[in-house]
């Protein structure tokens, strides 16, 4: 188990051991100046619109993602009753989390916080979609159709890179990194959050 993983399991089982249930106040991502080799390779992760076909090295990994999609389906069905929606948006959220570099338990987490799974989501703020991304996101890193944003292999891409980008600048500060992503740096309502609902999303055997 890596660093990472072993610091997210312990900040999660903590949280939820301490019976948080906070109600979180709608942030907003900040527009923040990019750096062009920033924008660059940001832009370039976005534009790369691979379908969210898993891959697999081995028959074990396979089996692995096939009882996580099983685990995970169960716990979706009272936000998406429709099995083959439900399949779907877990095969993208977990092709997407991967090629971020994320946790599919923190990726479900945060989705259940910021928008509930409700694909069409608008915040007050103008957020949009699952990961209630900001519409100046599309202006800053991709092609300017902030519509897309309701896509939902668009969203979640947008969602999980700029999830990696925050965690980068925060030098894998999580903590940090949510308080950006939501636009609450440095809180922690927020935060805590995600973190306790990201426990909900963990696999157990």
């Amino acid at each position: 188990m890596t660093a990472r993983r072993r610091w997210l399991r312990w900040a999660i089982v903590g949280l939820a051991g301490h019976g948080l249930s906070i109600p979180v106040r709608a942030g907003a991502q900040l527009e923040e100046p990019l750096v062009d080799s920033v924008r660059t390779a940001l832009s370039s992760a976005i534009a790369n619109a691979a379908p969210p076909i898993p891959e697999f090295a081995s028959d074990a990994a396979r089996r692995t993602y096939q009882q996580w999609l099983r685990a995970m389906d169960s716990r979706l069905q009272r936000y998406k009753p429709r099995p083959e929606v439900r399949e779907e948006f877990l095969q993208t959220l977990w092709y997407e989390s991967r090629r971020a570099g994320l946790e599919t338990s923190l990726t479900l987490g945060l989705i259940e916080v910021e928008s509930a799974f409700r694909k069409f989501a608008v915040s007050p703020v103008g957020a949009r979609g699952y990961m209630q991304v900001m519409p100046f996101w599309s202006r800053v890193i991709g092609d300017g159709d902030a519509s897309r944003l309701f896509h939902m292999q668009t969203n979640l891409r947008f969602g999980c890179v700029i999830l990696r980008h925050y965690l980068d600048r925060e030098r894998g500060d999580l903590f940090m990194a949510l308080g950006r992503y939501n636009g609450s740096r440095g809180k922690s309502p927020y935060p805590q959050a995600v973190l306790a609902a990201a426990q909900r999303w963990t696999q157990t055997p």
